[in-house]
């Protein structure tokens, strides 16, 4: 089965005002959909981050992906790599830029998008979902957290295009509580992460102890400052919430660098502290994983299909993991439907991811979903996956036309946060680490 064509839809979707260390999230978020036809008449598609850059290398490649078998991706894997050896070095971390904008990693994201793409087409001939073509799934529901963010007010797009703000202003302590019960309310997550790094590290902590306080042990909680902290407040953070982060809760990028969070580790265990760090910054590609279990830097790793280079690849760095003994989760970005079902399928065939994935999906509305039926079911937090072959979606072409129109009039192509910043909330802001 070969590719015969290759489609590409820039769209827009509304996105609230969210904070994080990196800074204010912009009206709308960028994705593209990919979409595959194939000499059988069968398409496949996937959900990969927005923006001409993105955009330009799926392009770029274009005339190798068209007349591609279908099941044979490992020479595309491997011109993508000899292009990355021919070109300059650089930091791989995501310490300094949005998921989505590190050119380091831009070849894993291009080929994620095309084998994700592949694997639908190959789902719907043989009749089988995605996560089976993998070698069978560990699961056949895989469980999300309830992921909280502080905000401004606002439910995101503008003008006569802006939503109900859901959730309402969410900067402080009491108002992140109401956010976790109505998320939790109307998802049914049981575990919570909270997003860090945007206020004082003691009204953060305080934040992380009202949840406690509201939803007892029983919940697992995280915090996840982006590398905000310096070592000392890591590790006064760390000893501030050693009860409130303990029964499968973790520590996430408190600090920036490798270095920084082995010396976090090892300041906190010398306490007796033995809070896990987990990491989706320092730790993004199968090159880092030796040196973080050298250091004992991250326990566990925040995985990404999209970036760390598709399902299989998810699937190796799982094993890769289980052999050291490191636990594994899942990161998320701005998504829409048809990533939910890629990193549903990849945590699936996964054994040993068994901390609850993350995901955006609560910050997006049922008038941006992009798969026919609607939004995805969730089902007490979980997302099961489907009775259908491939990815278990299908595309809704009447939508992508009017988010594609919608992308047509945005003023920017690539996700800024500092820039929104400025633009909203200080016009001399800009990112610093630390920042506490």
């Amino acid at each position: 089965m070969k590719i015969t064509g290759l489609k590409l839809y820039p769209i827009a979707i509304a996105d609230p005002p969210l904070r994080s260390s990196y800074g204010l999230h912009a009206p709308y978020a960028i994705r593209t959909i990919v979409e595959i036809d194939t000499d059988e008449g069968i398409r496949g598609i996937a959900e990969t981050y927005g923006g001409e850059g993105p955009m330009g290398l799926l392009e770029a490649s274009r005339e190798q992906i068209i007349g591609m078998d279908v099941f044979q991706r490992t020479g595309l894997w491997l011109d993508y790599e000899r292009q990355a050896a021919a070109e300059s070095s650089g930091d791989r971390s995501q310490t300094w830029f949005v998921p989505g904008e590190n050119p380091m990693d831009r070849h894993t994201r291009t080929f994620a998008a095309i084998e994700i793409a592949c694997l639908d087409a190959i789902g719907k001939a043989l009749n089988k979902p995605a996560c089976d073509l993998l070698g069978g799934r560990a699961r056949s529901e895989v469980a999300f957290s309830a992921y909280l963010f502080y905000k401004h007010a606002g439910g995101g797009g503008i003008d006569g295009d802006a939503r109900e703000d859901e959730y309402g202003e969410g900067l402080s302590p009491e108002a992140m509580v109401r956010q976790a019960k109505q998320m939790i309310a109307t998802y049914g997550f049981d575990e919570i992460k909270l997003k860090g790094g945007v206020l004082d590290p003691d009204v953060e902590i305080e934040t992380i102890r009202e949840l406690r306080r509201e939803f007892g042990p029983r919940i697992p909680l995280r915090i996840d400052p982006n590398c905000a902290w310096s070592v000392d407040t890591s590790v006064m953070v760390g000893e501030s919430l050693v009860e409130e982060l303990s029964n499968g809760g973790y520590l996430e990028d408190p600090a920036p660098g490798m270095e920084g969070m082995a010396e976090v580790r090892k300041r906190l265990l010398a306490q007796g502290i033995d809070t896990p760090l987990a990491s989706n910054v320092a730790v993004t590609h199968f090159r880092h994983i030796p040196e973080a279990f050298r250091l004992d830097a991250v326990q566990i790793v925040l995985s990404d299909p999209h970036y760390w280079g598709g399902l299989r690849a998810q699937q190796a760095l799982d094993h890769f993991c289980g052999v050291l003994g490191m636990g594994v989760s899942m990161h998320s970005n701005n998504h829409l439907g048809v990533s939910l079902m890629a990193m549903t399928h990849a945590a699936a065939a996964c054994p040993h991811l068994t901390f609850a994935c993350d995901t955006h999906y609560p910050w997006q509305t049922q008038r941006d979903e992009v798969v026919v039926g609607g939004r995805i079911a969730f089902h007490n937090g979980r997302v099961r996956i489907p009775d259908k072959p491939g990815l278990g979606v299908d595309l809704d072409y009447d939508q992508l036309a009017r988010l594609g129109e919608r992308y047509a009039k945005l003023p920017y192509r690539k996700r800024d946060d500092e820039a929104e910043m400025r633009k909203h909330v200080d016009p001399d802001w800009r990112r610093v680490l630390p920042r506490w």
